[in-house]
């Protein structure tokens, strides 16, 4: 029987108008809205937000998989353009308030082969938290890893 290893990840957070100030164990981070948008443009949007999430999670989950897999992984470079319908968000029934459609483009530093490239980013996006959930959600997506 496989024993589970649960985690439990907590943010607090206090908001006023369009920002949001979260603190995650000791570290601060701000969300908010351009002034066009009624914001005060302290830090990045809610979905510029869930972006740098996908990015980091599945950088770290690149650095555990590289390590199983003995992969030569220097690094990660990404580019992550997220599309959606922002009549969704603004109330129009019928149209979904989340992304349609998400493409990675990740430019990985390594000395190994393109196959072995392709071969990190399947295990990489099978095991992502973020990803997973993404994909989860129906939300298209479109993963263009490459050897730099």
């Amino acid at each position: 029987m496989i024993q589970l290893a649960k985690m439990n990840e907590k943010i607090s957070a206090v908001a006023k108008g369009m920002n949001t100030k979260s603190t995650a164990r000791d570290h601060q981070i701000v969300i908010d809205e351009p002034a066009k948008m009624g914001g005060s443009d302290e830090g990045a949007n809610p979905l510029e937000t869930l972006l740098a999430s996908l990015a980091g999670c599945e950088n770290a989950v690149a650095n555990f998989v590289a390590k199983e897999m003995e992969f030569d992984l220097q690094g990660i470079d990404f580019e992550i353009n997220g599309e959606l319908d922002s009549r969704g968000m603004m109330g129009e029934k019928g149209v979904r308030p989340y992304f349609q459609k998400v493409t990675v483009n990740a430019t990985v530093h390594t000395s190994e082969s393109e196959e072995r490239v392709k071969e990190l980013q399947e295990t990489v996006d099978s095991r992502c938290p973020v990803y997973t959930t993404l994909e989860a959600a129906d939300v298209e997506l479109t993963p263009n890893w490459v050897k730099a």
